[in-house]
């Protein structure tokens, strides 16, 4: 029995300590939200509060918009490339010698025939000397010899004492003489081409490179060191590859590789130069069924830059009455490419598109617009589905009731 008194004592002092603080409890509940406690935490908010947090609540987001459009877009192919210059020679020297002067700046321009160095010419004019000597020593020889014979063959014709076989040996040796002279015509003129060498000029108009050599150094000709690298920039080529599928549909694959091409930057966003396609390559690539193509560009603004990377595009169709928007209004999700299209009640949806291809700034929408829809392009950040929006330039008509409408998609940056 004694058990028995201490358990029930026990479930008494229990409910004197519950019921007061379940009261509390619910007088609370149902006070709390008329307290003005400036030290309440955010736990201690009504319900009320956080159910009235909703996106329906929140203000209007300022945006930019445009409509679509439908237009004549025309339809590219474009290909990644590389571009190359039209030609890049080694300039070396061709003569044995010290370089006594250099007589150009890294990176400069220069015309073809440019002096850009020079190689001790004196050995070379020392050469070319002594071969003119040696022509004058055998000039005289042969007009010597050529009096001779003129004064033997007037002897023989008086039938004067001299032998038949004399004025033959002097004939012959007017025909030596006549040939080694011509053999130092050729000796000069090979000493003056060298001499000529000691001059290293431009062998094309373009750009110089890194200077490799420098002035006092020797240099050989049969172990060529390049003393400067030129670079001709105008014009220049890219080369770009194309699916073989797709150019087989071009008119390009009849040889006529005349078609304009244009050069864009490596995002495609950028046009650099126009200009028109040399070459298509014989064969396809099989591992990656591609073929290459060969286009050359003026360069006037030299913005195409030897190894640099450029894409090039040609026109292979005209698509009419198709719709476009702007490039910049289309978003790039996990699902998929999509836009935010501007409502008649000022609210923003998402709307899944499916683009054909960038151009100009202009995005073709083969599948997700109609013509004249408006979509968002400045704003988008902060878009939900169902966001009230302001048009930034627009004169407000009727403010818009907030929406209830649950969030489909989530917030897609």
């Amino acid at each position: 029995m004694g058990l028995n008194v201490r358990r029930s004592v026990k479930l008494f002092i229990g409910a004197l300590v519950v019921l007061p603080a379940g009261y509390a409890a619910y007088y609370f509940r149902n006070d709390i939200k008329d307290i003005k406690l400036p030290f309440a935490l955010p736990f201690m908010q009504p319900v009320e509060a956080e159910q009235a947090a909703t996106p329906a609540a929140r203000p209007p987001v300022a945006v930019k918009v445009a409509a679509a459009k439908a237009e004549d877009v025309p339809i590219y192919l474009t290909g990644i490339g590389t571009i190359q210059a039209y030609n890049t020679v080694n300039v070396q020297s061709r003569v044995d010698g010290e370089i006594v002067q250099i007589l150009f700046q890294e990176g400069q321009d220069v015309k073809q025939g440019d002096i850009l160095a020079v190689i001790d010419p004196r050995p070379f004019q020392a050469q070319l000397d002594q071969q003119v000597a040696v022509r004058q020593k055998d000039q005289a020889l042969l007009d010597g010899a050529q009096i001779d014979m003129e004064r033997y063959d007037a002897l023989i014709q008086k039938a004067a004492a001299i032998s038949r076989q004399v004025v033959d040996q002097q004939h012959a040796l007017v025909e030596q003489y006549k040939a080694q002279v011509r053999n130092d015509d050729a000796q000069i003129e090979y000493a003056r081409t060298q001499l000529g060498f000691t001059s290293i000029r431009a062998p094309l108009s373009g750009r110089l490179g890194i200077r490799q050599v420098d002035q006092g150094n020797y240099v050989r000709a049969v172990s060529p060191t390049t003393i400067v690298t030129v670079t001709q920039l105008q014009p220049i080529s890219v080369i770009f590859t194309l699916a073989a599928v797709a150019v087989g549909q071009t008119r390009l694959s009849l040889g006529q590789t005349d078609a304009p091409v244009v050069a864009l930057t490596a995002d495609s966003t950028t046009e650099l130069d126009k200009g028109t396609i040399t070459l298509v390559d014989n064969q396809v690539d099989q591992a990656s069924g591609t073929i290459k193509l060969k286009a050359t560009f003026p360069n006037k603004a030299l913005k195409l830059w030897p190894g640099n990377f450029a894409n090039g595009r040609i026109t292979v169709d005209t698509r009419k009455n198709a719709i476009t928007a702007p490039a910049i209004a289309v978003r790039h999700g996990p699902r998929g490419d999509f836009v935010w299209v501007a409502k008649a009640d000022d609210t923003a949806a998402f709307r899944p598109v499916t683009v054909g291809q960038i151009f100009d700034g202009r995005a073709l929408i083969d599948k997700g617009l109609a013509r004249g829809e408006r979509v968002v392009t400045d704003g988008y950040y902060r878009l939900e589905n169902g966001s009230r929006i302001t048009i930034e330039g627009q004169t407000p008509t009727a403010k818009a009731q907030p929406t209830t409408q649950p969030r489909s998609e989530p917030r897609v940056d």
